[in-house]
């Protein structure tokens, strides 16, 4: 299971295959291996070790991609973290991770300038700049200009040494470091290929994030098959739908607001997009709206992923895209999944819990953080914190969020119940429901919403709308909020925390 050989297999036994494509960069299974290589002995010329923190604050690019492999041969352990992150928010994550090193662009040149006599744990000659090095910086290329080709010393790894500690998003509260090793990522590379159909032949494009944990649903099978992999810079719906026409792309990964863009675009046409063997969402809820578009224009494609980067994964596989309409599927191979009540108690088909699972893609634990790590696993089972039920075939139904969860007037009210029914008005291109205080109620529910253009619609108009559709007069919105976009998270995630605070604040 060492993740480590998978590259230089490639580099031997199809050195000439294309493996990357990034803007005008065109690598070969060789090229990229050399270019690895000469990083990993790079990193070690500057004194990183297996087990030492390697943090990364970058945009997508080739630089970010290296040092996720470079990782899988020397086991330092790389912390990829947002480029949307506050000066605050970032020195707290490097201190927190130990970072010894961190590569970052000029743009946090200023921001790192400032930080510095903070992170002791950082030694002068590791601030790492990938577009330059003023003063006090040092640039990503005298890392690897005259380093060598062949492959790094023996770094001794095993499968249960980390490789990555990736920080939850913060939407449920303070971001906790999530520790995966090299036989996680191994499981990555195995469950998924075979969970997404990928072969040696596909064509990978990641439009995404790479900082984001559901990069490595597509990455690690492509590092395993040796596949194609076209990474984007930064997310265009239209870009996206042109290089899948032009490339003939057969697998592409992408959360719902994503979707939602390149459903929206103009360029958007189903004879474009005929290559796609696989469209998969991941992040969040896609509502059934969406879901229905995508199986009319692409039948047979859509796959749907629910996960926890803390390590438990259900799919929703193609072939059951229709039949399963609102399922987000079964869990993986070697999977088993519980929905239990609140006294602990495993709970009948059909009836709401908390899901929990186990598997061989778990997190090792939270990063220095036991007393966390106990709370979330129990007796080897992960508690998600979202609620859902299971049909009598076993399917996974989400409900919501146990914190997204809204209690008004005593009874249980969902958001995305609601949110299914706003998405359904033809001016409504995104919306976010959340609770807000009520003197009467206790809570009750607010409807954000992105409308299609601006003005289709007034807020009382929505709100009579949706208010004369949901199921119960419990889940009627007391307003409609309209707004030019929502606040994301690198992920594309609906920061749904942001948009009640900011609500509050204006109210």
């Amino acid at each position: 299971m060492n993740i480590g050989t998978l590259l230089p297999k490639h580099a031997r036994c199809r050195p000439d295959h294309l493996a990357l494509v990034c803007g005008d960069d065109r690598l070969t299974f060789r090229q990229l291996n050399a270019r690895v290589n000469r990083l990993a002995n790079g990193l070690g010329a500057a004194g990183l070790r297996k087990g030492d923190k390697l943090a990364t604050v970058l945009p997508n690019c080739i630089e970010q991609l290296e040092i996720y492999l470079a990782a899988t041969k020397t086991g330092t352990v790389v912390v990829p973290l947002s480029p949307m992150l506050q000066e605050s928010g970032l020195a707290s994550l490097l201190r927190n991770s130990d970072a010894a090193m961190v590569v970052t662009s000029a743009a946090f040149a200023g921001t790192l300038a400032r930080l510095r006599g903070g992170l002791p744990a950082i030694r002068d000659d590791r601030y790492v700049l990938v577009d330059g090095a003023p003063p006090g910086f040092r640039s990503y290329a005298s890392l690897v200009t005259g380093a060598s080709e062949g492959e790094p010393p023996e770094a001794g790894i095993a499968g249960s040494d980390p490789y990555n500690i990736i920080y939850s998003s913060g939407t449920t509260g303070e971001p906790k470091g999530i520790v995966h090793t090299h036989d996680v990522r191994a499981g990555y590379c195995t469950l998924l290929a075979s969970a997404c159909r990928m072969t040696p032949e596909s064509v990978v494009l990641h439009a995404g994030s790479l900082v984001f944990n559901g990069a490595f649903i597509d990455m690690m099978p492509w590092l395993m098959l040796g596949a194609t992999y076209i990474l984007h810079k930064a997310f265009d719906a239209d870009a996206v739908i042109v290089e899948i026409e032009r490339s003939r792309v057969t697998h592409i990964v992408m959360v719902p607001s994503q979707i939602v863009a390149v459903l929206h675009s103009p360029g958007f046409a189903p004879q474009r997009l005929e290559s796609l063997e696989m469209l998969l969402t991941v992040g969040a809820p896609l509502h059934v709206e969406h879901k229905q578009r995508l199986n009319e224009a692409l039948p047979g494609r859509f796959y749907e992923l629910y996960g926890l980067t803390e390590g438990f994964v259900t799919v929703l596989d193609r072939t059951d895209a229709v039949r399963k309409m609102g399922s987000v599927g079964v869990p993986l191979a070697f999977y088993e999944m519980r929905i239990l009540d609140d006294a602990g108690r495993e709970v009948p088909a059909g009836q709401v819990g908390e899901i929990c699972g186990r598997g061989p893609m778990m997190m090792a634990g939270y990063y220095k953080r036991p007393d966390l790590t106990a709370q979330a696993i129990v007796d080897g089972w992960l508690h998600s914190g979202d609620l859902g039920f299971v049909d009598e075939d076993g399917y996974l139904y989400l409900v919501d969020r146990k914190k997204d969860m809204i209690i008004s007037g005593g009874v249980n009210v969902y958001p995305r119940d609601i949110e299914e029914v706003v998405v359904q008005h033809p001016a409504v291109r995104e919306t976010a429901v959340f609770g807000v205080p009520d003197p009467r109620w206790g809570e009750t529910p607010v409807a954000a919403v992105v409308l299609r253009s601006p003005g289709a619609v007034s807020a009382g108009e929505l709100a009579d709308w949706i208010n004369a559709r949901v199921g119960a007069k419990f889940q009627r919105v007391s307003e409609v909020m309209i707004v030019a976009d929502f606040p994301r998270n690198v992920a594309g995630k609906t920061l749904k925390r942001v948009l009640q605070e900011g609500y509050k604040k204006a109210g």
